[in-house]
């Protein structure tokens, strides 16, 4: 309100004008940096306001995947497959895959050119490995051409259970450590815990039907 003063039958005195409406733009623009303003609303003067996408769900870097061929001295089986580990991927782009390692006893491919990718629905999986005692990536392969092929990645333990529960053949390999902070601020951003259910305790309406159920009067 702004006061003036007037002068009214020879006498003085003080009115108010009401203050100019405020646009409703108004609370956007005196709180901006705690609410981001919604994105096809901006006002032309906001627009060197950077956006908070929040976290990346890709990964900083592509990973490739190394497997192990094992031979066994066993009568029943001759070799052996398993995820062996996985790195920061330095192939050229394109490339394929690529024996690494070869002697009598174990053979380990390289597998290039996989993307880690995060959901907001496996937030929960994600908090799950990362704060476990040794956090994992699970690796999902299948058998092609005698060989195992990597063919999934997952950082969620429980999307990781999902695929053993299916009986794929699933191995978890050591999480790199400088994926850890990334993996976190994304579950943070994203999880958001189940509302918790209504305990509904038994009534003495309730005693009374399931005493008249058991035959009891």
């Amino acid at each position: 309100m702004i006061a003036r003063r007037e002068e009214f039958g020879g006498a003085s005195i003080m009115t108010k004008e009401a203050a100019p409406k405020q646009g409703k733009h108004c609370l956007e623009i005196k709180y901006l940096e705690a609410f981001p303003v919604a994105r096809g609303m901006r006002l032309a003067q906001n627009d060197a306001v950077p956006e908070n996408t929040g976290p990346s769900p890709f990964a900083p870097y592509t990973i490739a995947v190394i497997m192990e061929r094992v031979r066994l001295a066993d009568r029943w089986a001759t070799e052996r497959w398993e995820a062996k580990g996985v790195v920061r991927d330095e192939s050229p782009a394109g490339s394929g895959e690529r024996v690494i390692v070869k002697d009598e006893r174990a053979t380990q491919v390289l597998f290039p050119g996989f993307v880690l990718k995060l959901r907001p629905d496996e937030a929960e999986g994600y908090i799950y490995n990362i704060t476990s005692p040794r956090p994992k990536v699970f690796i999902m392969w299948r058998m092609r051409d005698d060989m195992a092929r990597p063919e999934s990645l997952t950082v969620s333990y429980h999307e990781g259970a999902r695929w053993m529960d299916a009986e794929a053949c699933v191995d978890g390999v050591p999480l790199p450590p400088d994926l850890l902070q990334w993996i976190g601020e994304f579950a943070a951003e994203h999880y958001r815990p189940e509302p918790k259910k209504k305990v509904r305790y038994a009534s003495s309406k309730d005693k009374g039907v399931a005493s008249r159920r058991g035959g009891m009067t």
